[in-house]
């Protein structure tokens, strides 16, 4: 095996002769190592040398990368390797195993929450109705964006009390942060500060229970009581229609210039259903065969329950445009969005200011109380939890028997408000007869 000096000259000159598969040229000044040449490849170094009785060869780089004494060091590290009695190829393979685990570190610790926040709701959202998964996006809004309800165009949205902590290192977020966090948003929005600690401490809990986020939070950082001190208790809600009002109430919602709103808010009522399950409703929801309509329940996934004449009277005067129940020819998705706007200039009209969307559901359930309903049958058609033992387990309401109950309250609340209603007449063929 002839050996040369290795100079720039001789290293750039060497060629592979076509009629051979390879050729070397091996080096005088650092043992072991040589220049490869191939006749279609470019010449790379390489290290070749006996470890165990048995050659060993192994790839150094290339010359363009690779100066001559920066090659013969390489060359003499391999060597000190087999000397030492370890194989040159194991201490490779261990070292690039190193830099892949360290690369993959890096990567990790690199991590914002706002890339591990978007991995959550991609991964939950067939597990969330559609409000609870607006909230998520909407706490997270960077905002900026120009206003589309309430301010008739004007303004801009301002960012979600999330949004602060999306662009941070999910290592950095420590309890002492979200603290701080908590005390900041508390002065100016505790009501949308509170839902939002709500949310992130779901995404914490969640991130805990996946493999690759292993190590990156120590517990769930948002779960303290600094920070539930710090947003303080939500006010108890009271906002409810009286027996007396429903006249005043009914007359003004029905005297608002959109139908599809106007039937939206009596359902509301008259089915204590939240604002979003409502909002919800597709046609393919409403039996008119057995006379039920299945909610989107948050807490069960589904819920049935009847489909009472006035409401079946009021689905049938409303215009059929997509899939949704109550669409909306300016909203992205064709479903009609959170109508609070004109249910509060209907309140205002009647006289009842301060009466909210959820507010209805409320009512819905106080209501019921002027006619002795099981507090069960109530549950079921709200969606409540079953609160005893033989609910939960023992009591299984079909849907006639819940009719019973549902046509009862219906019939007694439009008979408060005033309303005669014909069940056999046309949509719209009714009339208030009390004020």
């Amino acid at each position: 095996m002839a050996k040369i000096v290795f100079t720039a000259g001789r290293v750039k000159g060497f060629k592979c002769p076509p009629d051979r598969p390879q050729a070397f040229l091996w080096d005088t000044t650092a043992a072991g190592l040589g220049l490869r040449a191939t006749p279609a490849g470019k010449p790379a170094y390489i290290f070749q040398g006996r470890y165990q009785d048995k050659t060993i060869r192994l790839t150094i780089g290339s010359p363009d990368v690779w100066t001559i004494p920066l090659a013969q060091e390489k060359a003499r590290e391999l060597q000190r390797q087999i000397d030492e009695g370890r194989d040159p190829r194991e201490v490779k393979a261990e070292k690039t195993a190193d830099d892949v685990a360290k690369r993959q570190t890096d990567k990790t610790d690199a991590l914002t929450v706002g890339e591990t926040w978007t991995v959550y709701l991609a991964e939950r959202r067939p597990h969330w109705g559609d409000l609870h998964y607006r909230d998520h996006i909407r706490k997270a809004a960077p905002g900026g964006l120009p206003c589309q309800r309430g301010t008739r165009g004007r303004g801009i949205t301002t960012a979600g009390p999330l949004y602060p902590l999306m662009a941070l290192a999910m290592r950095d977020l420590t309890a002492p942060l979200i603290e701080a966090w908590a005390v900041k948003e508390a002065k100016t929005r505790p009501t949308s500060a509170r839902l939002a600690w709500r949310l992130l401490k779901g995404f914490l809990g969640w991130c805990n229970e996946q493999p690759a986020y292993a190590g990156l939070l120590t517990g769930n950082p948002a779960k303290t009581k600094k920070s539930r001190e710090a947003l303080g208790k939500a006010g108890v809600k009271s906002d409810v229609l009286q027996k007396g009002q429903l006249a005043a109430w009914f007359t003004a919602v029905q005297q608002l210039q959109n139908p599809i709103i106007s039937a939206c808010l009596q359902m509301m009522l008259l089915t204590g259903a939240r604002p979003g399950e409502v909002l919800a409703l597709r046609w393919e929801d409403v039996n008119t065969k057995w006379k039920g309509i299945c909610i989107r329940d948050k807490v069960d996934g589904t819920r049935e329950i009847p489909a009472t004449p006035y409401m079946l009277h009021l689905l049938a005067g409303l215009p059929r445009r997509n899939e949704w129940i109550f669409p909306s020819n300016t909203s992205k998705t064709g479903c009609l969005t959170v109508p609070s706007n004109p249910h509060a200039r209907a309140c205002k009209t009647a006289g009842l200011d301060g009466l909210t969307l959820h507010g209805l559901r409320r009512s819905f359930k106080s209501l019921t109380e002027w006619l002795e309903i099981p507090a069960g049958v109530v549950a079921q058609l709200m969606g409540h939890k079953p609160s005893a033992t033989a609910e939960k387990h023992y009591t299984v309401r079909p849907l006639d028997l819940l009719r019973v109950h549902h046509e009862k309250i219906e019939a007694w609340i439009l008979q408060q408000a005033g309303i005669v209603f014909d069940a056999k007449a046309a949509p719209g063929a009714l009339r208030v007869v009390a004020g």
